[in-house]
């Protein structure tokens, strides 16, 4: 199966290299995106932008592929569900939960200069970053993309109930299951909580696995994969 990679902010599609090298001899066709704004230059693009990339790529696949959202663009994966239902085989969301329609996609930290810097460790100490020593925090840190504002302070807007029916498998890195399904229960992820096929997966990682734990994360994403 096509298995499209999308990462959070200030990410570009390299993050994804172990991961899909871990995913060929399992069967599947990784495809790690690039957004319009994270890895091509435009500070200009907008959430549009890297939603038609994400479709173009649904598009363009042979079959069903499954769209895998981490962070952040868990909301572009759904995004892509809402627009493409019958396309999908299957929604992966990895450390995150879709925006809500009308809601801002990911206006979360300060933007400067039209683009929004990564803001430091200091917003992600705990459970988001334990896993990553000091080697792993500066290069990640030195590869981050500001995030242009078009694309943080983007309005989410989702129309087609048909959405609902696309199978959904939540990794959860820095939460439990049980956490997960608790926060659906009570309101808190309200796209989630009328979906109608919704499973989890538990990795033991900090909100970056496809940093820390490549190989068991392209195992769970190939599981989930060959049950859809």
């Amino acid at each position: 199966m096509d298995i499209m990679l999308i990462g959070g902010l200030w990410l570009n599609g390299s993050v994804w290299g172990r991961v899909a090298s871990a995913l060929e001899p399992l069967g599947h066709r990784p495809m790690p995106l690039t957004l319009p704004g994270q890895g091509d230059g435009s500070a200009s693009a907008t959430l549009d932008d890297q939603l038609a990339t994400v479709l173009a790529a649904v598009d363009a696949a042979p079959g069903k592929p499954m769209v895998v959202g981490h962070s952040a663009a868990c909301t572009l994966a759904w995004l892509a569900a809402d627009r493409r239902p019958e396309r999908l085989a299957k929604v992966a969301l990895i450390g995150g939960f879709p925006t809500a329609d009308g809601q801002p996609y990911a206006d979360f930290f300060e933007v400067r200069e039209d683009v929004m810097p990564f803001p430091g460790w200091g917003a992600f100490e705990g459970p988001d970053a334990d896993d990553l020593d000091d080697g792993a925090r500066r290069a990640w840190e030195a590869a981050a993309i500001p995030v242009p504002a078009g694309v943080a302070k983007g309005v989410v807007r989702l129309a087609d109930e048909r959405r609902f029916g696309v199978p959904v498998v939540v990794v959860c890195p820095e939460f439990t299951p049980a956490q997960a399904q608790e926060w659906i229960n009570a309101g808190d992820v309200p796209e989630l909580a009328r979906a109608e096929h919704v499973d989890f997966a538990d990795i033991d990682s900090g909100h970056w696995p496809m940093v820390t734990q490549p190989a068991e994360l392209a195992r769970i994403l190939a599981a989930a994969a060959n049950a859809a």
